[in-house]
C-alpha cells in the first residue's frame, strides 16, 4: 500500500501567495515555508542567546515547514477574506484543520503521531508563536522586494504588516527588525560589498 501525504506536500509547490495583488515575481507556499523556516530558527536562536530563553528551535522550524501544508486541499485563502469578519475565520479555522486530518490520514498509523505535533501544533507554545511572527516576517520581506521593484500594490501591505509586527513586544523580532531587515533592501552588489 502506497500513501499521499509527501506527494500531496510536494504539490505546495503549485500554491501561488498573494492571489489578489499583482506581484513582480510570484511566490508559493512551499518555498515562503522555507523562508519562515530560516526566520523561525532565527528567532528562536536570539530567544535563547540573545534573550536567555528556552525556545526549541527545531520545533519552531518543523511547525514553519508545515504551517502552510492544509493549503494543498484548500488553496490559499487571501487575508483580507480570510480575515473578513468572526464567522468567516471560524469557518476558515474548521476547514483548515478538516485539511489537516485529511492530510494526516494519508500517513500510515506508524508514523502519524510523530507528525501530527507538526501539522496541528500547540498554538499556545512560545514555538508557535515564533512561527507566527517569522511568517509575518517573511511577508514583511516580500513586501519590501516588490516596493523595491517599484511596486506600489505592497505600500499598505507593507505598512499594516509592520505595525503588527512591532505591536507584538517580542523583543527577539526587534532585533530581527534592528539587525537584519536593513539588508533585505540593499542590491547585491552592495551586500557583497562591491562598489
Amino acid at each position: 500500500m502506497s500513501y499521499d501525504f509527501y506527494a500531496f506536500c510536494d504539490r505546495m509547490k503549485y500554491i501561488k501567495r498573494w492571489q489578489l495583488m499583482r506581484s513582480v515575481r510570484d511566490e508559493n507556499i512551499m518555498e515562503h515555508s522555507q523562508q519562515v523556516a530560516m526566520f523561525a530558527h532565527a528567532l528562536a536562536v536570539i530567544n535563547n542567546k540573545i534573550y536567555g530563553g528556552n525556545a526549541n528551535a527545531e520545533k519552531a522550524v518543523l511547525y514553519a515547514v508545515y504551517h502552510e501544508c492544509s493549503e494543498v486541499m484548500t488553496g490559499d485563502m487571501p487575508t483580507p477574506i480570510k480575515y473578513f469578519n468572526n464567522s468567516i475565520q471560524g469557518a476558515y479555522k474548521n476547514l483548515e484543520s478538516m485539511a489537516c486530518d485529511k492530510l494526516l490520514n494519508t500517513l500510515p498509523q506508524e508514523i502519524r503521531e510523530d507528525l501530527y505535533g507538526c501539522i496541528k501544533p500547540d498554538c499556545d507554545s512560545l514555538e508557535f508563536k515564533l512561527m507566527k511572527a517569522a511568517d509575518r516576517l517573511a511577508a514583511y520581506v516580500k513586501c519590501l522586494e516588490e516596493l523595491r521593484c517599484g511596486n506600489k500594490e505592497f505600500i499598505k501591505a507593507e505598512k499594516s504588516i509592520k505595525k503588527d509586527l512591532l505591536s507584538r513586544k517580542m523583543p527577539e523580532v526587534d532585533y530581527f527588525f534592528e539587525k537584519f531587515i536593513p539588508s533585505f533592501n540593499l542590491t547585491l552588489d552592495e551586500l557583497d560589498g562591491m562598489d
